[in-house]
């Protein structure tokens, strides 16, 4: 590849898409509302504050150079020679320093003095009483005002709250992520000294397997689990895409790792995200794929293994 100079190469990086589209190809640019853009090309891609998403690729930038490569299919080369000789002759183009992004603010719901409604749930999900009682004493699970919702916390540095996922105790599909939170810091119980991590796509699918570990006479307390805090979606070309942000932050945090169990679902979306993982994953790890032996999901198996599988009521809802 041809030489660029680094101080170059952090100039092009400085031009952001939208200053680029508006100054170089402003057929393509779409005013939505304010200042939200999209182009004629794809309109499913999204400019909005200095940065960009492509949705229907899932994948986004922060910067013109990234929407050349990622989006037009230049070399990088090509892009930033591109970025710089536009720049050069056109100097209405401005060059903007990479803003930082600022921290996310998580924002909790409420806790209720009570945990009656969220003890109830798990109980008919099938997940040991004792188990539950350890994660509300630890306060990565509490009970929500007003609507008395389970909520499963994260927490990163110096213990500090930074994932929160919440769902509905009744009998409405009603789930999400809080506002504000930091996937990296999924759900989890991983404070074994364990070299193995076991990877889940919820945490209702963790505890069910923390349940079954302890059902089958293991301590549950000497494994790592993680939840992946919702469905991974792998792109089409699997070498290409990205490891989990929970997967991330916790094998950098855990470099004694070795061995990595992926519990995902028995589905289409379960099989392809487990069959990327194994791909994408760095070779120094020994990965394995155990979905569960029966049902959709972890908590199908260990339904059925208690007896009180109801396939319209449990888990094929996340």
């Amino acid at each position: 590849m041809p030489y660029i100079a680094p101080e170059v190469i952090e100039q092009a990086r400085q031009i952001d898409l939208l200053t680029y589209l508006k100054n170089c190809e402003p057929h393509e640019l779409v005013r939505i509302s304010g200042n939200n853009y999209t182009t004629r090309s794809h309109d499913s891609l999204k400019i909005s504050n200095g940065k960009w998403m492509w949705w229907s690729q899932r994948i986004g930038g922060y910067n013109a150079l990234d929407y050349l490569v990622k989006v037009r299919g230049f070399s990088f080369v090509e892009a930033v020679e591109t970025l710089m000789g536009k720049a050069a002759v056109m100097p209405t183009l401005t060059v903007r320093p990479k803003q930082s992004e600022k921290p996310k603010t998580l924002l909790l719901p409420e806790k209720s003095k009570t945990t009656d409604k969220i003890r109830d749930y798990l109980f008919s999900r099938g997940i040991d009483a004792a188990i539950t009682d350890e994660c509300i004493k630890k306060g990565i699970i509490f009970e929500s005002l007003p609507y008395h919702n389970i909520v499963f916390v994260g927490f990163g540095e110096n213990k500090k709250p930074k994932y929160a996922a919440f769902r509905a105790t009744n009998s409405h599909r009603i789930l999400g992520d809080c506002s504000g939170s930091d996937k990296h810091y999924s759900f989890r119980l991983a404070d074994s000294d364990s070299n193995e991590v076991h990877l889940f796509e919820c945490a209702i699918d963790l505890l069910s397997y923390a349940t079954l570990s302890k059902l089958s006479g293991k301590d549950w307390r000497q494994e790592n689990l993680v939840s992946l805090a919702g469905v991974y979606l792998p792109k089409e070309k699997i070498e290409d895409s990205k490891t989990p942000a929970a997967v991330i932050k916790y094998l950098a945090d855990r470099p004694d790792i070795q061995k990595i169990h992926i519990h995902f679902d028995n589905d289409n979306a379960g099989r392809k995200a487990t069959q990327a993982l194994k791909v994408i994953l760095p070779k120094r790890y020994e990965v394995f794929d155990e979905p569960p032996k029966k049902g959709k999901d972890y908590n199908d198996y260990l339904c059925i293994q208690l007896g009180i599988y109801q396939s319209k009521e449990r888990s094929y809802e996340r």
